[in-house]
């Protein structure tokens, strides 16, 4: 099972003003392009061949540094395309809005602590909502780390890396923190994956 690259689920003018064609073509073309072929070509001849892409990562964590780079940021992306949608944002679905109430203290509180991980992520990397231990925790991962490799499982993450954001926002990483919670999360996709986490 080799890595493959997913076409976005939507046009790459569909997120603007929040997120640019440019940033859109220049971070899923190139940057995840690069993570896909980079990360097939460190797997042949591996242990790991045929595996699922959450096996590789778990698997190469802490053995394979640059497999676990290239696959780590292949998952994150794939799943990072499906978080956004145009006009996203908005209301959180009940159960999982309820959830957030009773572990992490409210939307309003979530929303803060959230862009306050990303905000907070020196260099690269990404911020996180996850499962862990049953219950709902924010997190925080550099380079192309994420939850899976830490007992927990990821549900929600935004890329902080400079590529992410750059063109749009220059260095305002809180202001495009802040437009990627209120404009582009596309809440179906973050219920089926805490759904999912339950299972």
């Amino acid at each position: 099972m080799s890595f493959t690259l997913p076409e976005l689920p939507y046009a790459y003018d569909a997120l603007q003003p929040y997120m640019s064609r440019e940033t859109l073509e220049f971070h899923h073309d190139k940057h995840h392009a690069a993570y896909v072929n980079t990360g097939n070509n460190l797997l042949k001849g591996t242990e790991f061949e045929g595996k699922s892409v959450e096996e590789v990562v778990k698997g190469s964590y802490g053995k394979n540094q640059a497999l676990f780079n290239n696959a780590g940021q292949h998952y994150n992306h794939i799943h990072f395309w499906k978080w956004m949608k145009p006009n996203g944002g908005g209301a959180i679905p009940g159960k999982l809005e309820q959830q957030i109430a009773s572990d992490l203290g409210g939307v309003d509180k979530f929303k803060e602590d959230f862009i306050q991980a990303g905000v907070g992520q020196f260099g690269s990397g990404w911020a996180w909502l996850a499962v862990k231990d049953g219950k709902l925790a924010i997190m925080k991962t550099p380079n192309g780390e994420n939850p899976l490799v830490h007992g927990a499982q990821p549900i929600l993450g935004v890329d902080v890396w400079e590529h992410s954001y750059y063109i749009d926002y220059r260095n305002r990483r809180p202001d495009y923190l802040k437009a990627f919670l209120e404009n582009l999360v596309n809440w179906e996709h973050v219920e089926e994956m805490y759904e999912a986490a339950g299972k």
